[in-house]
């Protein structure tokens, strides 16, 4: 079985309080990999609360953003219509139940390869990518550099580089 994970493809990071010109321009790219994907696909969803300004994160990046209930939360309608499970909301970058789901799923029937795709790739795309190593280490993983934008330019870079050193593949750089 292959994976395609979809990272947080949600309003508020690609169009709305933490949109960026390149996340808009992954959209096209992200459905038509989903639309011609061989596999299982699941998705995530950054995951908040009013109390989001609080927290550690909120502390570290004062903007709110993907609160539970809000439009900015909900992952792009013309994306989700194309993911069949639902989605996995997660509180921190990378996301255990992400993690732990794929371990069950991978006894159930062996998992060839996960790729990964979607926003952003500096903070939760290479959070998961490294999350899903540590649960199944020999799963080749896979990192659709075109169908992934960054905080900037410059640190999309920057964390393709960093996950190519920990032998996750990147394509279409």
């Amino acid at each position: 079985m292959n994976v395609l994970i979809v990272i947080d493809m949600q309003n508020d990071f690609i169009d709305g309080a933490l949109g960026t010109p390149e996340a808009q321009k992954i959209v096209s790219r992200v459905i038509e990999k989903i639309k011609n994907f061989n596999g299982t696909v699941l998705a995530t969803r950054d995951t908040h609360g009013e109390n989001y300004l609080s927290t550690q994160e909120g502390r570290n990046l004062p903007v709110v953003h993907c609160v539970k209930g809000t439009e900015g939360h909900e992952i792009r309608g013309e994306i989700a219509e194309l993911i069949k499970t639902e989605p996995i909301d997660k509180p921190t970058f990378g996301s255990a139940e992400l993690g732990k789901k794929l371990a069950e799923m991978n006894k159930v029937e062996k998992i060839e390869s996960v790729t990964l795709i979607g926003l952003c790739t500096d903070i939760c795309v290479i959070s998961n990518a490294m999350l899903i190593k540590a649960f199944l280490p020999e799963v080749p993983i896979t990192v659709d550099a075109a169908c992934c934008a960054g905080v900037t330019p410059e640190s999309h870079k920057q964390a393709l580089a960093a996950m190519k050193v920990c032998q996750i593949k990147i394509e279409n750089e």
